[in-house]
């Protein structure tokens, strides 16, 4: 969850809130010796691909239930959006995708079984100002007003309470989730509740289109409590890559980093992923597959998909998501810019272009959001970043001066999802479906939303079936 706490607990104001499984028992644990075609062949009960928050969550739960894994990962690293930029010059850390977990116990068990402690997330305080990026110049007289109307959001959540564990949604699909939210805002007086969204909801593009229930999962009654009470968690060295870290010694040779899968069957004898890793070529044989990754169709080169899971993958659509950290000079101490339109519907900021740019506790260092509805390059964020910050001193705002982007990273694709009128024909009803056919499962923030504890908990009731 990349969100501004220290923005969210003062938009928050005085606004009232209220409210296992046995082993598998294959007999085929441990690697075997057998080579073939595809290099030594690895033998597991489990494959789990990708090793971002829900695949590494799951591979870990597996193994508590006695089954053997075999994690598959692209990169070089464990955590997916949980990443952490060391400063070379201070020695400092800053969070740049996930910054915050909820205060559950789940969460507390999970980092408590790697010895990491956690603390109350860090709330910087900030003097906001309000700068509409595109000209870089103070929308003069503008700062939001308190939620007034979020114990009606709240009353409006909880006649939705199946949205805690995801898309199982009941048939026929309430229609005030199928409205573009910005209709849904209209309709229950919730003006006051969207600059609060906003922040929460970075990465869903043009939050007013998008269909209430994908607002509605991101903002949900777990951010609300968390936001009422304060109790948003983050490790106490301000280092979150180290739960992916510890859990990278956990798994050890169950662990396979920089892999990329060539091939997948499924048959009546179990599955066999192909992987080229920098170790050479690769096949693990499993009675079972968990695919973590965000289930586009280009990302299944080379899987056996059936008709139907190739026709409700192909009819996801995507946003764009990027984090940077900027060393910037010229801003006041304790200033962050909040983007802000100054001619738009409730002052949201017109995209693709930054959220915001935040304090980090870091000197100098700042975390800079950017979002967008389509897909951008690389040189093309850098670019709209730069050019945004240029602005505020080019309309003598402040005299900023970007020194470099430390790190920009690409958290897209983001929030896959469909329009209203799929959702109503039973789209996630027959995407649940899939969960065990053809000997796989499916997790992630596509199967809930983009928040790791909710994943986590979405997880937990996945086990029994994966472990069955």
């Amino acid at each position: 969850m990349g969100v501004t706490r220290k923005e969210a607990i003062r938009l928050m104001g005085g606004a009232a809130a209220g409210a296992a499984g046995a082993a598998m028992g294959l007999g085929i644990g441990g690697p075997a010796a057998a080579t073939g075609g595809g290099g030594p062949v690895i033998r597991r009960d489990v494959c789990v691909l990708g090793g971002g928050s829900a695949g590494t969550y799951t591979a870990v739960r597996l193994r508590d239930l006695g089954a053997s894994v075999a994690v598959v990962e692209r990169q070089d690293r464990l955590g997916g959006h949980t990443e952490t930029y060391h400063d070379p010059v201070t020695g400092g850390t800053i969070d740049i995708g996930v910054v915050v977990w909820h205060d559950l116990p789940l969460v507390r068990d999970y980092f408590g079984r790697f010895g990491i402690p956690l603390a109350p997330a860090a709330a910087f305080r900030a003097d906001t100002q309000y700068l509409d990026l595109r000209t870089g110049r103070r929308v003069e007289g503008y700062a939001p007003a308190p939620p007034a109307s979020l114990p009606t959001y709240i009353g409006l959540l909880q006649q939705h309470p199946y949205l805690l564990n995801g898309f199982d949604l009941p048939d026929p699909v309430p229609a005030d989730l199928l409205m573009p939210f910005g209709e849904f805002v209209t309709r229950y007086g919730l003006e006051t509740l969207v600059p609060l969204v906003w922040q929460f909801g970075q990465g869903l593009g043009d939050l007013l289109r998008m269909p209430t229930l994908y607002v509605m999962l991101n903002f949900g009654l777990d951010v609300v409590n968390s936001i009422a009470t304060g109790s948003f968690v983050q490790t106490s060295t301000r280092n979150n890559s180290l739960l992916y870290e510890r859990a990278t010694d956990h798994l050890g040779d169950d662990l396979f980093l920089g892999a990329h899968v060539l091939s997948v069957e499924r048959g009546r004898d179990g599955v066999r992923v192909r992987l080229a890793t920098p170790q050479g070529l690769r096949t693990i044989h499993c009675d079972k597959l968990v695919v973590t990754f965000p289930p586009l169709l280009p990302a299944f080169t080379g899987f056996d998909l059936d008709a139907r899971e190739r026709s409700l993958f192909g009819q996801f659509r995507t946003k764009a998501y990027w984090t940077a950290v900027a060393r910037l000079h010229g801003l006041p101490e304790g200033v962050d810019i909040s983007n802000t339109g100054a001619d738009t519907p409730h002052h949201l900021p017109v995209l693709p272009g930054i959220y915001g740019v935040g304090l980090t506790g870091v000197p100098e260092l700042y975390n800079v959001k950017y979002g967008s509805d389509s897909q951008r390059g690389a040189t093309q964020v850098r670019a709209d970043i730069v050019g945004e910050l240029r602005r505020i001193r080019t309309a003598g705002t402040y005299p900023l001066e970007l020194e470099r982007l430390e790190v920009l990273k690409s958290h897209s694709p983001f929030e896959l999802h469909v329009d209203a009128p799929t959702i109503a024909n039973g789209f996630y009803r027959r995407l649940y479906d899939l969960q065990g056919r053809n000997r796989t499962h499916y997790n992630g923030a596509a199967f809930v939303t983009h928040d790791s504890a909710v994943i986590w908990r979405f997880t937990e009731g996945l086990l029994a079936s994966i472990a069955a």
